[in-house]
């Protein structure tokens, strides 16, 4: 994987393997393609009716920077797609700010060559 812009973890909060695995995740995509931790998305998807309570979530150490939305399709599919897009618009941001600061360093460099 290279030159991403952006991740986005989906995992189902009701498998205890997953809230262990999405740190492995987080290490694999995330540290490795030195992306800043706005730039990463949890999306904990919980199934209908699993009645798995939002607030006993209980992520590792490294995790809980990230932003994360717990969805479920069937009760709010808005506000999934809301947050969706205010991920989609940081991520966009960054892209954007790093090919300033890409072509502020060619130009630097290229008066330094004069």
């Amino acid at each position: 994987m290279k030159e991403s812009n952006g991740i986005i973890i989906v995992f189902n909060p009701d498998l205890p393997r997953h809230l262990k695995e999405i740190e492995v995740w987080y290490t694999s995509f995330v540290l490795q393609q030195r992306l800043q931790d706005s730039q990463c998305l949890l999306i904990a998807h919980h199934k209908p009716g699993s009645g798995t309570d939002k607030e006993q979530l209980h992520l590792a150490q490294a995790l809980s920077t990230l932003k994360l939305i717990h969805s479920n399709l069937d009760d709010d599919p808005e506000d999934v797609r809301t947050e969706f897009r205010k991920y989609l618009a940081k991520v966009v941001s960054s892209m954007f700010e790093r090919q300033d600061q890409e072509e502020m360093s060619i130009i630097t460099q290229n008066f330094r060559n004069l």
